[in-house]
């Protein structure tokens, strides 16, 4: 029998896409014949993962876990919206939240865990779902919280199970308050965000690139109204104030009463807000578009309309 060495599996691996073990029992049924282990894998629809993974996956799922004084989100997708309704991918979401917990947000460390009662990787699991569905699928970020005391609360918006749904937010609260009341307020302040869609905690967390643009577009718009520089200036800072109120969590405006700020809101909880995480399903992902027309003459070679 020939020697199945690391390398051979290496090469296997990246000429198929197929998951690390699965390459090394292939090259073992194959004796070491790299071409009938790629046969031996796409006999098993291991190797077809490999063709699906140019494809945009802008669609799948948010997914959530908690534990004591943890909480963990992760976004994985797919190409449609179909799978999503997937009970198979459906469960991988959740095992992958879960994983998080214990393994933490980076993405590299969770595809290599070990999958929930098996013998192979995230990755690998992955790669047999691919097979199995047909669709290209990704894990794309993770985000993971703790507090020394407290609670870190969670929200799911356009939940498709309990724990799965289009846009998660966690919200890290530190407090020695009652738990059940904490947590209600972490259940609306996760609510606030997933409305308001915040950049930074406080002023101290905004983007100092972000502000620097903002501050020059106001600078530019206050001088076109003929003003003295000492009004400009005041003008410049009242609007810095307005853009803080609409980008910064603390400062916005409260979603459940139209007048509170957020900060009093909590402060009046005895409590202080440490993070907070928004992921919605797809966001930055550009996605195809297609000319359903464009593709019919493309594929009967008619000129373009």
């Amino acid at each position: 029998m020939a020697e199945v060495t690391a390398a051979l599996i290496r090469e296997l691996r990246d000429a198929s896409g197929a998951g690390m073990m699965d390459c090394k029992k292939a090259l073992i049924e194959a004796d070491g014949d790299m071409d009938g282990a790629v046969d031996w894998l796409r006999k098993k629809g291991l190797a077809a993962a490999a063709k699906k993974s140019g494809r945009v996956a802008a669609e799948g799922l948010v997914g959530v876990a908690t534990g004591p004084q943890i909480a963990a989100m992760v976004e994985v997708n797919s190409e449609t919206d179909f799978v999503a309704r997937n009970e198979n991918f459906q469960n991988f979401v959740s095992e992958v939240a879960g994983l998080a917990l214990s393994v933490g947000e980076n993405v590299e460390a969770i595809r290599a865990a070990q999958y929930p009662g098996t013998q192979h990787t995230v990755a690998e699991e992955l790669t047999r779902l691919i097979a199995t569905i047909g669709e290209n699928m990704t894990i794309r970020r993770a985000r993971v919280f703790t507090v020394a005391s407290g609670t870190v609360a969670t929200y799911m918006h356009s939940a498709v199970k309990p724990g799965l749904g289009k846009i998660g937010v966690l919200v890290a609260i530190e407090s020695t308050s009652e738990l059940d009341a904490l947590t209600t307020l972490g259940r609306q302040i996760g609510m606030h965000v997933a409305a308001a869609r915040p950049d930074a905690l406080d002023v101290d967390a905004v983007d100092p690139s972000a502000l620097v643009r903002e501050r020059a577009v106001l600078t530019e718009q206050a001088q076109a109204s003929g003003k003295p520089p000492a009004v400009i200036e005041k003008m410049v800072e009242g609007r810095i104030r307005k853009f803080y109120e609409e980008v910064v969590l603390l400062e916005q405006v409260w979603v459940h009463d139209g007048e509170s700020r957020v900060r009093v809101v909590v402060q009046k909880a005895g409590a202080a807000l440490k993070g907070f995480a928004r992921f919605q399903l797809g966001e930055g992902i550009e996605k195809e578009s297609s000319d359903f027309a464009a593709e019919v003459a493309a594929a009967a070679g008619l000129p373009k309309a």
